[in-house]
């Protein structure tokens, strides 16, 4: 069932919105997977032919694997390519986007769920709440921003979910230097480690993901187990 909220945008009338909200009974769609992983990545394809290669592929291989995609909402560049390729392989794809942007990127209407929201602190909430795992692909400073921030809730013990950067074509070398870096000059030190997963190619993606979610599972039920004693 799609979702919306704050006011409707310009290019998405009463009608338009009930057809969202009420699909075709006859349609076969996809139920919400227990598991979603919120990919982060660029509007744009950026100059590599690569990085839309390996949106692609991740987007299949979630479906494949029967994890949800949560990602913003849009239809351009990779942000574009992953939703696609995930719709069309038969998965669940959720987009979270906020109303000022649904025609500047072009909002993709043709998602399971679709949630408008009012800004952009609304929306990244709700990313992280509708998300078990994260997923960096190439991108820009937004894509940034959404990495070093859940980065940075994971470092302060705000959460305990997977991230892992899709290095692809060495895209995120540059910044894994910088990381490097801090740590050297002790900004990064024992006890406020960044816990995340590099990979290089996006078929590593997906079972990257599977052993840190399996991980995550035992691990809290190891808790929930030491609780009752």
């Amino acid at each position: 069932m799609k979702e919306t909220r704050s006011r409707l945008p310009r290019n998405l009338d009463r009608r338009s919105l009930d057809r969202l909200s009420d699909p075709d009974p006859a349609a076969v769609r996809p139920r919400r997977p227990e598991r979603s992983v919120c990919v982060y990545c660029g509007s744009g394809h950026g100059n590599n032919p690569k990085y839309a290669e390996a949106a692609r592929t991740l987007g299949l291989s979630l479906a494949e694997a029967g994890i949800g995609l949560v990602y913003g909402g849009g239809n351009l560049g990779l942000m574009g390519e992953v939703a696609r390729a995930t719709l069309g392989a038969g998965g669940h794809v959720t987009g979270i986007i906020p109303e000022f942007l649904t025609e500047r990127e072009h909002m993709l209407k043709d998602v399971n769920d679709l949630i408008v929201t009012r800004d952009m602190h609304e929306r990244k909430q709700l990313m992280f709440d509708h998300s078990s795992a994260f997923v960096a692909l190439p991108g820009g400073v937004g894509t940034l921003e959404e990495l070093v921030e859940q980065l940075t809730w994971s470092q302060l013990g705000r959460h305990a979910k997977p991230i892992v950067v899709a290095n692809i074509a060495g895209f995120w070398t540059p910044f894994l230097n910088l990381l490097a870096h801090m740590r050297a000059e002790t900004f990064i030190r024992p006890g406020l480690e960044v816990r995340f997963e590099v990979v290089d190619e996006a078929a590593k993606i997906v079972p990257a993901l599977s052993a840190a979610l399996q991980v995550e599972t035992h691990t809290a039920n190891d808790a929930a187990v030491l609780a009752k004693f």
